[in-house]
């Protein structure tokens, strides 16, 4: 059975995310001639858009009740979507994953790290993905980009977004062989490029048309 790639794009709200893995998305499907499966957490599965709904647009979670629901959602979409899209040897993008579960409900909300990352290794049977990409970006800079009226973690205050910049930077520091850490202040053009070169230099034979891929997601604890 083929293996697929599993890619994975972290960093506060208003930091490109989105943009840049739509970006990612056409360019892959164009050069590899694969599959690209790209989704979200929450909302990747019809399960995660009634999770996200509450989450993001309900009323106040407790923080330890908001890290289980972030990993009963994260369980649900890898046993659903990410691993028989990996197995059937698609490229997975995903727009979070379970950094941000660290970053957010640890470094923001200040529960215990090792306890938020040993609930999401455990939901996901221990699945990382092969690259991560860290867009980062200043939080009162990410706040001048949102569209709309602020969500429940988009209104968690300055602090709490400075907290969990802080987490996302720290990780990414401590795992170099996973991690890209990109300026997402820059040119959208430019972070583009950025986040092809990465993905290009980290796993341009795992992701070459008519070839076994060498890698289908990491396995162990981030």
């Amino acid at each position: 059975m083929r293996n697929g790639v599993f890619i994975s794009f972290e960093g506060g709200d208003g930091a490109g995310k989105s943009t840049q893995i739509a970006l990612l998305a056409n360019v892959l499907a164009e050069r590899t001639g694969r599959d690209v499966v790209t989704t979200r957490e929450p909302g990747g599965t019809a399960l995660g858009r009634t999770l996200r709904s509450a989450l993001l647009h309900g009323g106040e979670v407790s923080p330890r009740a908001e890290a289980l629901i972030y990993a009963a959602d994260r369980a649900h979409h890898v046993a659903t979507l990410i691993r028989p899209a990996l197995a059937r040897g698609a490229i997975v993008l995903t727009d979070r994953y379970l950094d941000s579960s660290v970053a957010y409900q640890a470094g923001g909300r200040a529960l215990p790290a090792s306890e938020v990352e040993q609930l999401s290794s455990w939901a996901t049977e221990g699945l990382l993905p092969d690259l991560t990409l860290l867009l980062d970006l200043p939080p009162e800079v990410a706040a001048t980009r949102r569209e709309g009226p602020a969500d429940r973690m988009e209104r968690a205050g300055a602090d709490f977004h400075q907290r969990t910049r802080q987490a996302f930077l720290d990780r990414a520091a401590a795992d170099p062989g996973r991690w890209v850490l990109i300026d997402a202040g820059q040119p959208l053009a430019v972070v583009a490029e950025h986040v092809r070169h990465a993905v290009v230099e980290r796993l341009a034979d795992s992701m070459a048309a008519g070839q076994e891929p060498s890698v289908s997601g990491r396995v162990g604890r981030p």
